[in-house]
């Protein structure tokens, strides 16, 4: 039998088949697009560490805020990375302020090959944790941790926005003497490392400027009763009491120091200076004075705003850290635009040389990863409120 010969109708009609096949010969208009938006997209995956439960929580979740909402301005952004837009992600972890479960989610996000880590916010969990991101290749920026160990290991991918407890330290040291006047100090910390950190750094500050320390006490920072420590300090008869710790020991610390009449101010230094603390002092809180790395939010360029945005988007006021989060994630989202690229080994270059121009100051590290020109600014609690005194050192955005 011969072949079947196709009639000319279906010899048309695979001839067209082929033709809308081939998209006879011209480009597709409605599929490269989408191919080529696909293909011009990368991913980052940031880690973001902080106490998201227990006491801790309310600044664990500040400093995430602060992150999210940094993301959310660069995606809004489209911010370009070696010609591709950048879509970041946060991937949060809680640490509980508790340095084996610290050193167990840094694991996790090694793991999961981040493209860097926002934290910790305590300098307990900071500092173990800095030696598996190290490990791992893994940049560090951390908002909060002050404790002037975790830049001091050698670790060139560890980093932070703030200033450090030595800076912090000698400045409170030198304030309780020559500016409160004090003589005779009592020195309480919580034995954590950013507690006793602080304190010992306070300690030399004031022996220095020519005070006596006359007693030197210890707690935990899980403590909340504190009447033996200060029934043992009221009988030292002291001018002023430093605490080395949070907020959460500080508040009930401040309320039970007024009901054993101890006329003496306390001082403490950023863990403590919070929204927080006036809600756990009640009406111990007044006249207390504090010490907050960087300048008043109000004084930062753009300051007043972002406070406005933060208060929008979580219904709740900045806590402490926020801004400084804010700016961690984007120093690191600023290195790699610079270097073209999400590698480590590209875009740490391009963070160790960074001239940012941030939120909360104009950011440049040295070669430790510390934040050069560190503010420290001095508060009073006054109605409710904490009231700037003044600031010294710093580096405003140019």
């Amino acid at each position: 039998m011969n072949p079947i010969t196709p009639s000319r109708p279906l010899t048309a009609l695979v001839a067209l088949s082929a033709c809308l096949l081939a998209a006879c010969g011209q480009k597709d208009d409605t599929a490269a697009p989408a191919a080529a938006d696909a293909a011009a997209t990368v991913t980052i995956r940031l880690g973001h560490v902080a106490p998201l439960t227990g006491p801790q929580a309310h600044l664990g979740k500040d400093n995430e805020n602060g992150a999210r909402l940094a993301i959310d301005d660069l995606n809004a952004e489209k911010l370009l990375i070696g010609g591709k837009v950048a879509k970041f992600e946060l991937l949060g972890e809680d640490d509980q302020a508790d340095p084996r479960q610290g050193t167990t989610v840094a694991q996790k996000l090694a793991d999961a090959h981040v493209n860097a880590v926002i934290g910790h916010l305590n300098s307990g969990t900071t500092i173990p944790a800095s030696r598996i991101y190290h490990d791992a290749g893994i940049v560090q920026v951390s908002p909060s941790a002050t404790n002037p160990t975790y830049t001091r290991q050698g670790y060139k991918t560890a980093f932070r926005v703030f200033a450090d407890d030595v800076q912090q330290g000698s400045v409170l040291g030198a304030f309780a003497v020559t500016k409160l006047g004090a003589k005779k100090i009592a020195i309480i910390d919580d034995r954590t490392a950013y507690g006793q950190g602080l304190a010992d750094e306070f300690d030399k500050a004031a022996k220095a400027a020519g005070a006596t320390i006359v007693t030197r006490e210890y707690t935990t920072d899980k403590e909340t009763d504190f009447a033996a420590i200060l029934t043992k300090v009221k009988s030292t008869r002291p001018d002023l009491v430093f605490y080395g710790g949070m907020d959460t020991q500080a508040g009930p610390m401040a309320r039970q120091l007024r009901t054993l009449n101890i006329g003496a101010p306390m001082l403490f230094g950023d863990g403590a200076c919070t929204v927080e603390f006036h809600k756990l002092a009640g009406d111990g809180a007044d006249g207390h004075y504090c010490s907050l790395p960087g300048v008043p939010l109000e004084q930062m360029a753009g300051g007043s705003a972002f406070r406005d945005r933060y208060k929008a988007k979580f219904n709740t006021d900045i806590q402490l850290y926020a801004p400084y989060a804010y700016d961690a994630v984007r120093v690191v989202a600023e290195a790699m635009k610079q270097a073209g690229s999400v590698d480590t080994a590209k875009f740490l270059p391009a963070l160790a040389a960074l001239n940012y121009p941030g939120l909360t100051a104009q950011i440049q590290f040295d070669e430790k990863g510390d934040i050069k020109d560190g503010a420290i600014t001095l508060y009073q609690a006054k109605g409710g409120t904490w009231s700037a005194l003044e600031t010294m050192g710093g580096k405003a955005p140019n």
